[in-house]
Order: C-alpha cells, then structure tokens, then sequence
C-alpha cells in the first residue's frame, strides 16, 4: 500500500487531475500501476478529477489501465453511498450530521454527476466508513508512524473493508490519498486516545501521558518507555 499526499501547494494551479498524474509516475508506468486508488469525498469534484488525470495518462499511453476507484464517505454523511447500493437508481440528498471528517460533512454534493460518471467508467466502488471506524483506522495508521486526519481514516476504512471482503486481494497494489495533516485535528486525537469520545471504545487507543513542560522531564519518561520497550536478555 502506497499513501500519497494529494495536496502540493507548488502543484496546485494545475488543479487536481495532477495527483493521477503523480500516481501513474510512480514506480514503472504499466504493470505496476495500481488495481485500485481510495479516497474520501464530500462535494465529490476530486473523484472526476482523479478520473480525468488517469484518463490523460492512458490515452498518452503513460499507462495500460485506469485505476478501479474506489471513494469513500462518512456515514454521517453519505448521499453518494447509499446511491451507489441503490444501483445508481434513485439520487437523494440527505442531510449530513456531525463527524470528524468535517471537510466531507455534506449531504447534497454539487459534482454528483461527474462523481458518477467517473465511478461508472472505472468500474468504481463506493463505500462508507463509521465514526467509530474511522478514528478506529486513524489510530491503527498513526501506530506505523504516519499522523493522518479523520478523511484519510475514512478512505483507509475502505481499504480495510475491501481486503477483508476479498474485493483488494493480498498481492494488490492500492494507492490511498492522504487528504490533511493529522496536526489539524489533534484535538480528536487527543480525545480519542483519552477514551473520552461518548460510545465508542476507543480501541487502539494510546492514553496520554501528562509530563512536565521541560526537556529533562520529556526525556525521562521516554528513557523510561524505551527500556520497558527493549528485549530482555
């Protein structure tokens, strides 16, 4: 599994159909290229623009396929999901509640209709993702090392239910777009790992431990961490 960041500032004026560019660049250009690219949506215009970059990229022959995607929403907030499990066949906008992938909390998308289009013409998949599952996925992400945000939860938790399901098989190369730092969210962070989000149980948690605001008292709770941590003779 590759996560790539899909918002490079100096890349930007060439708008969003550069990060296909940039998938299809990785790695050699044909065989490698992904079986499936994840990520998670609210107004849904990323998705056809992830579809147009691919689109580009084949028909200069930069590559011999277009990518399955796969594009995931909030269950709070999820119009295109639960259009997508009708068969495509009856449209309605919901109205979106609270979560913590707050840049995707929309209920009525304005580029529903590209969203489609491009899902239809990559024989997509669309999925959704609990609160409960998407901190869950966040925290399992952070545990390697990376700091994601809440969106990226949600794509990961298509990730996870995909390869469970047997939809991605083991030997697939996935591409999952990482939407933000996990520094703009660290308060969830910080109450996730707390155990204090209502109803849900935190399992991945890694409480929090209160140290002094100085370096001595920093480095000894990690000298102390460190050597609990390393292998007994």
């Amino acid at each position: 599994m590759t996560v790539l960041v899909s918002q490079v500032n100096r890349l930007r004026k060439l708008k969003r159909p550069v990060v296909g560019v940039g998938c299809a660049s990785i790695g050699d250009t044909s065989a490698a290229f992904s079986a499936h690219c994840a990520s998670a949506g609210g107004n849904l215009g990323n998705i056809y623009a992830f579809y147009k970059g691919f689109k580009m990229c084949h028909e200069l022959g930069l590559v011999d396929r277009i990518p399955r995607l796969v594009y995931a929403q909030a269950a709070n907030a999820n119009p295109l999901y639960l259009y997508y499990k009708s068969g495509w066949n009856d449209f309605k906008p919901v109205k979106a509640s609270t979560t913590f992938a707050s840049a995707i909390q929309i209920g009525d998308p304005v580029s529903i209709d590209r969203a489609v289009y491009a899902l239809k013409n990559s024989n997509g998949i669309v999925e959704e993702a609990t609160e409960e599952e998407l901190m869950d996925a966040m925290a399992q992400a952070d545990s390697t090392g990376m700091f994601i945000c809440p969106h990226t939860g949600v794509a990961l938790t298509a990730l996870i239910k995909l390869r469970n399901s047997g939809v991605i098989g083991a030997g697939d190369r996935t591409v999952v777009f990482s939407t933000a730092h996990g520094l703009k969210f660290t308060q969830s962070k910080v109450d996730y790992h707390s155990k204090e989000i209502p109803d849900m149980a935190c399992r991945f948690a890694n409480p929090p431990v209160q140290v002094k605001a100085d370096f001595g008292s920093v480095m000894d709770v990690l000298v102390k961490y460190l050597g609990d941590k390393a292998p007994k003779h």
